[in-house]
């Protein structure tokens, strides 16, 4: 009971201090509410997060609720995940190459009545952290004033969720999550000049943000024969209003950085978040081979948003639509198990490779004049081992390691030379995860 209590105090620790330490340092959190996490556990990092038609009693999948109903009914399960990334991104004339950590997730998961599971969790849902300098450049008609701008930003959102699936009837499970969502974010951006009689100018964006997110899934066996059988499966998130304030603070300063003007715009509940659907695929030979396939859609486009940059080229900061682009992304990923009940240990390994590619719902142009669509194109590979010797390779303890490699680019227009540029971002991330399958529920008077 001690280890247990301490795995839990450890992840609610690191969940605290997520925000603090959120793993990411990227020019390209800077829009929306950030870059948005991964709902994947270890078990499908390896395999690009595929998880919709994924059901396993002994590895836990958030992703889609209704796979909370195979549970094992004598074991309680423990997740937990960490992060080593390193980021090198380009954008204009500017690099930069970054190393840092992150948590990922911690999720607990029990069998609450026959065909009855329920999960509860905590993870990070969006990071922002970047800071970045524009370089120097002469004012229109007085070649001897230069202006540069700095840009910084801090913050993100995160989720602790309670999810219940039951299976009314052999071939089918639904499911539903239910999560809290809390964080804020701060942008900052300053303009000077090299002549002090010029007052520099900064411009602060925060809100705190609080609010509930709804998804409801399910599950659909089909089975092809004895050894083969495919896994439907579906998720619906419901898109709502987010009744929280966002607030702009202009100030001007003069050379001794003294505040001369201020003031402050507020947009009145000022987000919304997405409906979101998600679809996919399992094919499942035995318990040797998965090979699945997964779609998913968020439509951010008819979500309002701070306008940062203005409406309609005046200085109003208002909540608009068309802030934002609609994401989507196609996954596929494969688990090869050689015989989980071998004697060599490296035929109880699980390995795993996957790819997706991706639309990013970060929109650097609002006014429509680059029609260019972000993108994003990553691949995987993974190994998930037992970690202990007991009878059976199912109820061990097990260790997860993946490798992923993301690439984005951001098209963007260039405020000075008014051409399309490009942000590009390469990331390299190692994830460790380990599951504990503890049998809680069991009867030993019986043995």
């Amino acid at each position: 009971m001690i280890k247990k209590l301490s795995l839990v105090l450890i992840a609610t620790w690191l969940v605290a201090n997520t925000h603090a330490q959120n793993g990411i340092s990227s020019p390209y959190s800077r829009y929306g509410f950030g870059i948005q996490s991964e709902r994947a556990m270890g078990f499908n990092k390896g395999m690009a997060g595929v998880a919709q038609g994924f059901r396993n009693g002994q590895q836990i999948n958030i992703a889609n609720p209704a796979s909370y109903s195979a549970v094992d009914s004598l074991t309680a399960l423990f997740d937990l995940g960490i992060s080593l990334q390193n980021t090198n991104y380009k954008m204009g004339g500017m690099r930069q190459n970054i190393r840092n950590s992150s948590f990922d997730y911690f999720a607990f998961q029990f069998r609450a009545a026959k065909n009855v599971g329920v999960t509860t969790g905590l993870l990070p849902t969006t990071n922002i952290k970047y800071s970045l300098a524009s370089a120097s450049d002469p004012l229109a008609g007085n070649e001897n004033v230069t202006s540069y701008s700095t840009f910084s930003g801090d913050g993100g959102l995160r989720e602790v969720f309670l999810g219940v699936g039951w299976k009314p009837f052999k071939p089918l499970s639904i499911g539903v999550n239910l999560s809290y969502l809390w964080g804020d974010y701060t942008h900052n951006m300053t303009m000077a000049f090299n002549e002090s009689t010029i007052f520099s100018m900064a411009r602060i964006y925060t809100a705190e943000i609080s609010t509930y997110n709804l998804q409801g899934g399910f599950q659909y066996i089909q089975p092809l024969n004895s050894d083969d059988q495919l896994i439907i499966g579906g998720t619906y998130t419901l898109g709502h209003k987010v009744e929280n304030n966002a607030y702009r603070k202009t100030e001007t300063r003069n050379s001794s950085s003294t505040i001369e003007t201020e003031s402050t715009d507020t947009i009145k509940n000022a987000f919304q978040l997405p409906n979101a659907l998600a679809v996919g695929v399992t094919y499942y030979h035995t318990d040797q081979l998965r090979v699945g396939v997964d779609f998913e859609l968020q439509k951010w486009s008819l979500c309002r948003f701070p306008n940062q940059s203005g409406d309609n080229g005046l200085d109003v900061y208002t909540a608009t639509r068309g802030q934002l682009n609609d994401r989507w992304k196609a996954a596929a990923g494969i688990e090869w198990t050689p015989k989980s009940n071998s004697d060599h240990y490296f035929n109880k390994c699980s390995y795993k490779v996957g790819g997706y590619y991706a639309q990013s719902y970060a929109k650097a142009d609002v006014t429509g004049t680059i029609t260019s669509k972000p993108s994003e194109v990553g691949v995987s590979a993974g190994i998930t081992m037992p970690i202990a010797n007991r009878n059976t390779w199912r109820v061990s303890p097990k260790m997860h390691f993946s490798v992923q490699w993301i690439h984005t680019d951001i098209p963007y227009l260039n405020a000075i030379t008014q051409r399309q540029s490009k942000l590009t971002e390469n990331y390299l991330k190692f994830c460790i995860g380990l599951t504990f399958s503890e049998r809680w529920f069991y009867k030993w008077r019986v043995e």
